[in-house]
């Protein structure tokens, strides 16, 4: 197969190009860059030499590169995948957005959220959740890859959610990130004097990230949920980790916390349930595709505590990315990913 990634420069982008670089199935033929059109990306991304000795092409013609594609990832910020997506309508090529203009059942809310209108409302894509929406990805054309927060918080409490064995009310997620999730331009807030031997939360009650998490807890609770979400910076490169409280409805056991939890992930490759009492930590899940969830229980406050941990730029984007493929494909879902996470 041919894949072709719109954005390679990016942090999401150029992991993308590492992992199809493994994939036994799958060969690079175009990647972009508007900003470094002409350029090397191994001479930009020394990691490469050797491996990717490939010049980075300017998107303009992309019905050409579609034609020569049999999936086209895109890899850049809000707002332009749209518009992409909207020209190659009539293309038989596939498609994986890694941005946010996708992910929402109601463009409203993107618009709302996003500050940006909506330039293909009748796009059918299917949100590339891999783990909770299989069947769907399997038979789309255009799917809305997560984002990274929220892929790392919807993990963590929706087995409950469906189980029903916590409120939908007083939900609070408290998610920390590092800083390669702030992306590659040059930000004052990412600069390393700024980051290092920093903490700080940032977003707060207005992140983009906030109404992606509730649309999916809400349809798996069958009523709206409403949640607190508060996102963090953290002094470090690679990952997320979300901790996520739930008030437990009256009865609920330790027994049926760990049933519900298998129930739904048994069987998921990249889903490793750590459970209760384990408190994962990123580094644990570095550059891999794996998430690990574990939980513990406050009776004195009557509460869950469910915590959740991945690379943001894998399992958060560009693995998942991956995974979506192989399944739009019917490819086997862990080619290309099976790597073990490196330590320390």
């Amino acid at each position: 197969m041919k894949a072709s990634i719109i954005g390679a420069t990016g942090y999401a982008g150029v992991e993308l190009v590492r992992l199809l670089a493994c994939h036994p199935q799958v060969e690079i033929a175009t990647i972009t860059s508007e900003s470094s059109t002409g350029e090397n990306l191994a001479a930009m991304y020394p990691h490469l030499s050797q491996r990717i000795e490939q010049n980075l092409e300017s998107m303009e013609q992309i019905q050409d590169i579609a034609a020569h594609s049999d999936v086209i990832f895109i890899a850049l910020p809000h707002g332009h995948a749209m518009k992409i997506a909207k020209v190659l309508h009539d293309s038989p090529v596939k498609i994986v957005d890694l941005g946010g203009d996708y992910r929402f059942h109601d463009t409203k809310v993107f618009e709302q959220w996003y500050k940006v209108k909506h330039e293909d409302p009748d796009a059918k894509a299917v949100y590339g959740l891999t783990e909770l929406y299989r069947e769907q990805v399997a038979k789309a054309k255009l799917v809305a890859n997560p984002g990274c927060y929220t892929t790392c918080s919807i993990l963590a409490l929706v087995p409950l959610f469906q189980a029903k064995l916590i409120e939908t009310t007083n939900v609070i997620v408290d998610a920390k990130s590092g800083t390669t999730g702030a992306g590659r331009s040059l930000k004052a807030g990412s600069m390393y004097c700024q980051v290092n031997e920093n903490f700080h939360a940032y977003g707060v009650a207005t992140h983009r990230h906030t109404p992606e998490i509730e649309q999916i807890y809400s349809e798996f609770a069958q009523e709206e949920v409403i949640i607190q979400f508060t996102p963090h910076l953290l002094p470090a490169d690679r990952g997320i980790l979300a901790t996520c409280y739930a008030n437990l409805k009256p009865g609920v056991t330790a027994q049926e916390i760990n049933v519900a939890y298998h129930a739904m992930y048994d069987g998921e490759y990249f889903i490793r349930l750590r459970g209760q009492g384990v408190c994962p930590e990123i580094k644990h899940v570095r550059a891999s595709n794996y998430v690990d969830i574990g939980w513990q229980l406050d009776y004195r406050t009557n509460r869950i505590i469910a915590m959740s941990a991945l690379d943001n730029l894998v399992k958060g984007a560009a693995g998942q990315a991956v995974q979506n493929m192989n399944v739009m494909f019917g490819l086997e879902e862990q080619a290309g990913l099976k790597q073990l996470p490196i330590y320390p």
